[in-house]
């Protein structure tokens, strides 16, 4: 049989069993993160997060409909884009790994003998399902995320550019160039990973059109390449836009036309320049400059998927982040603006001091006949002497200084040097933050928990708590990947050093240079594996060519050569097979829906037209999903704080949205606009004010701009407030006659409640959210979650009563602030009733730490309703409530967490000594296994440890006060000797 045909079947046989497996394993609903919000987006087409991935919005918009009306298989549809596109980028591997490898043994499809192809398959096979069964990958092919599918344009645009290599007709080749082109715009509405691997194919390009290689020729191509990623990633993606926006003032506001007069007429002369120019290059025969002008169209054509989110903003969609509807937020959509900058090559250190604060670029908005100049971009100046060229350790956070410190060894005065910044971009960016994730895929993973290491053989075989070794998370490949990767890079680099350096600079493009560029912070919300996919793509191309390696050398002690393939391939076999089966019990995600389900139980806290706050994207997203495709609790209306802070989100807030009605601010859009002078309220004592001041008056002179406010700045002037108590005037009667205060709660209805400002002052998001609680006037119920409670800076804790796992806002005091405030009826209704834990109680089903969380929440939840019980003399209740939560959430299924210290206390207290002293050394003993193993191995995980060491502290003083004084002994002895141990090696585990 012909290679061609041999090479195409097994392709496609490469693609189905990728497909198979991630169809297999691919997660039924919307996963926490991103992918709430993906999915949410895609159903309606909305606008997400800057800067977008119109592309896979579109075709996720497609992929919906395959839910024939059912939005509970909605999730599934769009999970299944990543299940497709993650299974292409494996075909194209294969055909990638082949392709080298014929290089490799310089033969073609025609001169290949039957020994040869069946070699390049099994060298093609074994690459390829390697990639298909590494961590990484497997996990972004399963969920709703961009990277699947920017994984297939990576493998597209590499495997296109080797096929145009073996093409010698130029005429033919071309269209090769320009469909590589194309891919590479289409990439740009996905995601920019793709970019990175320019230089890399730039280098085919090179090899095949100068025979000789020289030093110059490289800089050469490097630079050529480099101009290429700058004309797409300033000159198209922000740059085209930032020239409209130009045409568009000028249009506007000096020749009074009407708005988005000056896009069309740069569109119109952008168009009509290429036509021209393409024609005129056709014309002379110039055939590079056409090839050039025709790539670019065509980059220009795949970038133009951006035109939805101007589209689609103008429609005011329920979720429409930035309101990218004019060109001029658009530029601040597609830069990220919202996110800050990270300095690359000159910066300030994390203890550089703020010396100045100077105007930038003015920021327009459309105005009732022009664009008009709202606020003025600020560029902060820092002292010089504490500032460097290429910046690492710049964040000035407090939780990001004090790891910093602990990274570099500094104490809590010493001045980071220069060498100290290099020295934390080597151990923490290139070594925690990629190498760590790299031996992940290659040598094997520690566990699941944030921060977990890479496992060697030598660490799989030591002695690890039970806990740990338990943990699905735990994969050991035996260093196998890694060993069989390194043979093939060898291998290549000796027989083929141009393709070699074509795969290596892929390999650092998308891997180390890429870590250089993102500059990230000490402190990551979570791991970021997923981000250098493209890097352990490349590696796994040089574990294919590692099979043609291991046949070199056994062709030189086994004569016949098909026995030599079948030992080669039989070996290397063992790889992608000890991946599938270590990999498969934590990537398969077909069970799980628990990140909707909590979502859902978010809502579910929430009484009929309620208000919700949330703090970060896992509070948020999947309600998003809840709410937008399975229109649950469409009536309540989520409010997102890190938002809540920007003028165009509060604006939507007064906006109609399903059933949920505006918002009654009393603040107009002047007062809270970005550039006015409540951007920040700072708390700024006024020594003619004595104690509280009211509430709605100071709204009031808010609204007024009243010069009692005012305190002038460098660049303009901003208000202030002037005590730290704010009050408000409460109506009982009023309140008494809406039916909202619990059921024998009347008495503690305050007169006027005080509401302590925290920190430096207001950030708009309390200001608004003061204003809401003001103009309310309790028509509508506010809730809180925890997250929420945490991030704004004002003290609503005394007046907050939990209902479920969200706290409502009544105007009635906690009597007993030590204690919680819980409404028993409402939330044990909530909870026992309607909330969801679909397959919480399953053990085969898979949770990682994210799900673990907020299994935690939940458990906190029924701890904090059954104390609640107890303290009202209701143990019936509260031992239905303990069981109940025993029953959903079991420790076979997600394992006791520190929670469970709370729940040996209450069990002891409904008179279930058995059941509490059962659980108590359980937890305890797992509390002493891993904190003793954290230690001695020298192991910092902060939370972990932390959070061990409080289950025995609590343990020994709880069974101390119910008289199991042995068992407590014990457990307070454990504490101790840990807590002294930790004490000794404080510069290690600070």
């Amino acid at each position: 049989m012909e290679f061609r045909k041999i090479n195409n079947i097994t392709g496609w046989v490469v693609f189905g069993i990728a497909a198979i497996i991630y169809t297999l394993t691919v997660e039924r609903t919307a996963s926490y993160w991103d992918c709430g919000e993906f999915i949410a987006v895609s159903y309606k087409l909305m606008v997400p997060h800057p800067p977008g991935a119109p592309l896979f919005l579109l075709i996720g918009r497609m992929f919906s409909f395959l839910a024939m009306g059912d939005v509970t298989q909605v999730a599934y549809w769009i999970n299944m884009i990543s299940v497709l596109s993650s299974a292409f980028s494996i075909l194209f591997l294969f055909w990638t790994i082949t392709l080298l490898g014929r290089k490799l043994l310089g033969v073609t499809e025609k001169t290949a003998d039957e020994n040869q192809k069946w070699i390049l398959i099994a060298a093609g096979f074994i690459g390829a399902m390697a990639c298909t069964f590494s961590d990484s990958y497997w996990f972004s092919a399963v969920e709703a995320e961009v990277y699947g599918m920017s994984a297939f344009f990576t493998a597209f645009v590499i495997w296109a550019v080797l096929k145009w290599e073996l093409i010698e007709d130029e005429s033919r080749s071309n269209r090769w160039l320009i469909l590589t082109a194309y891919m590479v715009g289409l990439s740009i509405g996905v995601h920019l990973l793709n970019l990175v691997t320019i230089p890399a194919l730039a280098f085919i390009y090179y090899f095949k059109k100068f025979t000789k290689v020289t030093r110059w020729g490289i800089i050469g191509t490097l630079g050529v390449s480099g101009i290429i990623i700058l004309v797409i990633m300033v000159g198209i993606i922000p740059g085209l836009p930032s020239v409209a926006g130009g045409f568009e003032l000028f249009f506007i506001n000096s020749l009074g036309m009407p708005f988005g007069s000056g896009l069309i007429i740069f569109v119109l002369l952008l168009i009509t320049g290429l036509a021209y120019s393409i024609h005129y290059s056709q014309s002379r025969g110039k055939v590079l400059m056409n090839t050039i002008l025709l790539s670019l169209t065509f980059v220009l054509i795949g970038y133009s998927s951006y035109s939805l989110v101007l589209i689609r903003s103008n429609f005011d969609p329920p979720i429409d982040e930035n309101n990218p509807e004019n060109i001029m937020s658009f530029v601040s959509y597609l830069k990220r603006e919202q996110y800050g900058n990270r300095p690359l090559f000159h910066g300030q250190y994390f203890d550089a001091r703020l010396t100045d604060q100077k105007q930038g670029a003015p920021v327009y908005t459309p105005g009732e006949e022009k664009y008009e100049v709202i606020d003025h971009k600020i560029e902060q100046v820092y002292d010089p002497n504490r500032t460097t060229i290429f910046p690492r350790a710049y964040s000035s956070e407090p939780n990001h200084i004090r790891e910093y410190r602990r990274i570099m060894n500094l104490g809590s005065g010493e001045v980071p040097t220069f060498a100290d910044n290099i020295e934390f971009m080597i151990k923490h960016q290139m070594g925690h933050m990629y190498w760590r994730y790299f031996m992940w895929n290659f040598s094997g993973r520690e566990s699941d928990i944030q921060d977990a290491g890479w496992l060697s053989p030598i660490d799989a075989m030591s002695d690890v708590p039970p806990s740990i070794a338990q943990n699905r998370g735990r994969n050991n490949y035996l260093m196998l990947p890694l060993l069989l990767g390194f043979v093939g890079l060898l291998f290549q680099y000796r027989k083929d050093p141009k393709s070699f350096s074509v795969v290596i600079l892929l390999f650092i493009l998308t891997g180390l240079a890429l870590t250089v560029y993102l500059n990230s912070p000490p402190v990551e919300p979570r791991e970021r594996d997923y981000i250098y996919a493209g890097s352990f793509y490349a590696f796994t191309i040089w574990i294919g060519l590692g099979v043609i390696s291991l046949y070199a050398v056994f062709a030189n002690f086994i004569s016949n050569r098909k026995t030599a393939i079948a030992a080669a391939f039989l070996v290397s076999l063992s790889v992608p097979i000890i991946m599938l089966q270590q990999n498969w019990d934590d990537h398969d995600r077909s069970d799980r829906y628990f990140s909707v389900d909590s979502a859902k139980n978010f809502l579910a806290s929430c009484a009929y037209n309620a208000i919700l706050f949330t703090g970060g994207d896992n509070d948020t997203f999947p309600l998003w999903y809840s709410q937008d495709v399975e229109g649950f609790r469409t009536d309540t209306r989520v409010v997102v704080l890190s938002y809540f802070n920007t003028d165009w989100y509060i604006e939507q807030m007064t906006r109609q949205m399903y059933e949920s009605e505006p918002f009654p601010f009393s603040l107009s859009e002047k007062d809270y606009r970005q550039g006015s002078p409540n951007d920040f309220v700072y708390y700024v004592e006024n020594p003619n004010v004595k104690g509280a001041i009211d509430l709605e008056q100071y709204i009031s002179l808010i609204k007024q701009n009243h010069p009692a406010l005012r305190v002038s700045a460098s660049v303009s002037f901003y208000n202030t407030v002037p005590s730290r108590i704010l009050s408000l005037k409460v109506d009982k009667e009023a309140v008494l006659k809406m039916g909202i205060i619990p059921k024998g709660m009347e008495d503690l209805i305050v007169d006027r409640m005080q509401i302590e400002v925290k920190g430096q002052g207001l950030e708009k998001k309390d200001l608004m959210i003061l204003d809401l609680i003001a103009t309310n006037k309790w028509e509508r119920p506010i809730y809180l979650n925890n997250t929420s409670k945490a991030s704004i800076k004002i003290d609503l804790s005394p007046y907050l009563i939990q209902e479920g796992n969200a706290y409502r806002l009544l105007p009635i005091e906690n009597p007993n602030p030590g204690a919680d405030f819980v409404n028993t009826e409402i939330m044990y209704d909530n909870l026992m009733n309607k909330f969801f834990y679909r397959e919480l109680d399953n053990p085969n089903t898979y949770y990682n730490e994210d799900y673990r969380s907020f299994v935690l929440n939940h458990r906190s939840s029924f701890n904090t309703l059954a104390e609640a019980l107890v303290n009202e003399g209701n143990e019936q209740r509260a031992r239905e409530v303990i069981f109940k939560s025993l029953e959903l959430m079991p420790d076979a299924a997600i394992p006791y967490d520190f929670s469970f210290a709370t729940t040996v206390d209450l069990l002891f207290q409904i008179g279930e000594e058995e059941k509490a002293l059962e659980i108590a050394e359980v937890i305890a003993t797992r509390a002493d296994e891993a904190l003793t193993y954290y230690i001695d191995n020298f192991i910092s995980r902060g939370m972990e440890i932390q959070k061990n060491l409080l289950i025995l502290n609590q343990l020994g003083r709880i069974l101390s006060r119910y008289g199991e004084e042995e068992l407590a002994k014990t457990f307070s002895d454990s504490y101790q000797s840990h807590a002294r141990r930790l004490q000794g090696m404080g510069e290690i585990f600070r």
